[in-house]
């Protein structure tokens, strides 16, 4: 057998989901500059800009690779936007942070974690709608 399917063809990646093009680029999952939030999260500033905040932080756990976490882009950047002043969005790659990943237990992508005064709060994981987001964060600010 040459691949993972019984019908001898190799494994190929999931391409057939539909997206929109002109926010990857044309290039389906890949990461460009228009799925950042307002501050990207690493291990190094990870308790400077969350756990000591004086707002409070929305926080994307999220990879590359993930094709949930690309359909969830879009909203989080909006969430950025409408939320500036009252709320840090924020996103963290969970392949290039391990160590603050495995702090907060992350086993499925995309994880959210919204905090307040330095605690996490809440959690969401997978796909969400926009407004559990904003319902979330409108319960915080």
């Amino acid at each position: 057998m040459t691949g993972f399917f019984s019908t001898g063809t190799l494994y190929k990646p999931f391409t057939s989901f539909r997206v929109n093009p002109s926010k990857f680029q044309g290039k389906p999952f890949e990461v460009s500059g228009n799925v950042m939030a307002d501050i990207v999260l690493t291990d190094a500033n990870f308790d400077e800009e969350v756990l000591k905040s004086d707002i409070p932080v929305l926080v994307d756990f999220y990879a590359e690779w993930c094709p949930p976490c690309k359909m969830l882009g879009p909203i989080i950047e909006e969430l950025a936007t409408e939320y500036q002043g009252k709320a840090k969005v924020c996103k963290l790659n969970v392949d290039q942070s391990q160590a603050t990943a495995s702090r907060y237990g992350i086993m499925s992508l995309p994880t959210i974690y919204f905090f307040k005064g330095g605690q996490p709060v809440k959690s969401l994981v997978g796909i969400q709608s926009k407004e559990n987001f904003k319902t979330e964060l409108d319960q915080l600010v």
